[in-house]
């Protein structure tokens, strides 16, 4: 079962969701974000699998009542398993102040919801998995720059790397275009590609990246005081004693007017943030 809003009248998520009717599986809701969560969790709680769209991320605020004071808590209170897979869609470029932004790092405050950023058809395929062989609900954070993606994204590693960087959901895609840029002024950097967020268990080679850079930048979608940037440059520095530095989303509510934005910090942003601490480093 899928549920969700305007599924078979605007596009089918992108193309995302094949074209089912309703007996096939396909749950139209009502534009009532408070309640359709409701809905989704009731089904996962008596025996199904739901699968559940949040069409904008930055209306998980009216969705988490559900989905993180009943879903995520049900198995460790009640012993009553909870399986949503939760697809949380950011997108961002004019959409406003409330539908706006990432905002994996609310559902990450809370115990029993792990949480994934895929961006790649593989990094889907594995949360997918996940999925299907637990009982637990997740959190997916997605990103609509993800779906024209059909490549794997792997770590990129140099011998004499200045920095490490590591990023989330579309700040991958300015990352990988702000590296291109500073390697032409001298400044090599690493690159790790953070899909699973909590838990967060860093694999060797980022660690070993870290130990030998001696510096590290964590780049997100989501906003950064108080997010997952911070949390995840936090808990990078107590494991390796490096200084690991953090980049998201301004601290200022966005608008409607291109100048008004508050996106994914853009690939100039990631650079110069780069550059500062680099040299910062040097000095």
């Amino acid at each position: 079962m899928l549920f969700g809003q305007c599924v078979t009248a605007v596009g089918w998520i992108g193309g995302t969701v094949p074209q089912l009717t309703e007996a096939e599986g396909i749950v139209e809701l009502s534009m009532a974000d408070v309640a359709g969560a409701g809905i989704a969790v009731g089904a996962a709680v008596v025996g199904r699998r739901p699968i559940y769209v949040i069409r904008y991320q930055g209306f998980m605020w009216y969705n988490a009542a559900p989905l993180l004071n009943y879903a995520a808590k049900s198995k460790a209170m009640w012993n009553v398993p909870c399986p949503i897979f939760v697809r949380a869609i950011a997108m961002e470029g004019g959409i406003g102040p409330v539908a706006s932004a990432s905002q994996h790092g609310m559902v990450m405050r809370m115990p029993g919801m792990p949480v994934c950023a895929p961006m790649t058809p593989g990094e889907w395929q594995e949360a997918w998995d996940w999925f299907m062989a637990h009982d637990d609900p997740l959190y997916v954070s997605e990103h609509r720059r993800s779906f024209a993606i059909d490549r794997e994204m792997r770590p990129q590693c140099h011998p004499r790397a200045d920095v490490t960087v590591l990023a989330v959901s579309a700040a991958r895609l300015n990352a990988e275009e702000a590296i291109v840029r500073l390697a032409r002024d001298g400044i090599v950097c690493d690159l790790f590609h953070l899909v699973w967020l909590k838990p967060f268990r860093p694999d060797e080679g980022l660690l070993q990246s870290l130990a030998r850079t001696g510096l590290g930048l964590v780049v997100d979608s989501d906003f950064e005081i108080a997010g997952p940037s911070r949390s995840i440059a936090h808990e990078l520095m107590l494991d390796t004693g490096v200084p690991v530095h953090a980049l998201g989303l301004a601290d200022r509510t966005a608008g409607f007017a291109p100048h008004l934005d508050n996106g994914t910090p853009e690939t100039a942003v990631i650079a110069d943030r780069i550059r500062a601490i680099v040299a910062r480093r040097r000095r």
